[in-house]
């Protein structure tokens, strides 16, 4: 995948207020068949909706699934279970893409680190959480349905002393 690309990906993958929510955001290296089809949350017509939002407009809609979606991963994530095997503490970072498909049916999920990562579980549990999500009102663009891209990033941090933990 050539920079011109990748950067394109990122823009248009990575959903803006995700990015703005960050303060610092990592480039991972994905490559092409990686990437399932469907169109970038950020360029979609009309967004999908989480159960129970609503709005005019765009903006409104996006900021109200991503309140949920961080809702949601906030009551469900399991930080323990993320951690097994880590032995250091300090911030994670998980990144899981997934399609919602023309049925609003959550598919195609994948989890990446931004490096290696510490741990098995922490990207088996950063898909385990995207599985558990509603079904959304799928996305529309040309007055069809489609599917839409999303990209969501999960931080959390390991703290010092965590009494769990060897050598930290």
């Amino acid at each position: 995948m050539n920079k011109i690309t990748l950067l394109l990906f990122i823009i248009f993958f990575i959903p803006i207020n995700a990015l703005l929510a960050q303060e610092d955001v990592e480039i991972i290296e994905v490559t092409e068949d990686a990437i399932p089809e469907g169109l970038p949350f950020a360029t979609v017509e009309k967004v999908p909706v989480f159960p129970g939002c609503t709005g005019e407009n765009n903006a409104t809609l996006k900021k109200c699934m991503s309140k949920n979606i961080s809702k949601h991963v906030a009551e469900n994530f399991n930080v323990d279970e993320a951690s097994k095997g880590m032995v250091t503490y300090g911030k994670y970072r998980v990144y899981v893409s997934f399609k919602i498909d023309t049925t609003g049916v959550i598919t195609d999920i994948k989890s990446y680190t931004p490096t290696q990562a510490p741990s098995p579980a922490l990207k088996k549990e950063a898909v385990r959480v995207v599985q558990l999500l509603p079904r959304l009102i799928p996305g529309q663009d040309k007055g069809k349905n489609v599917a839409v891209l999303y990209t969501l990033p999960i931080t959390f941090n390991i703290p010092k002393g965590d009494s769990n933990r060897k050598g930290g």
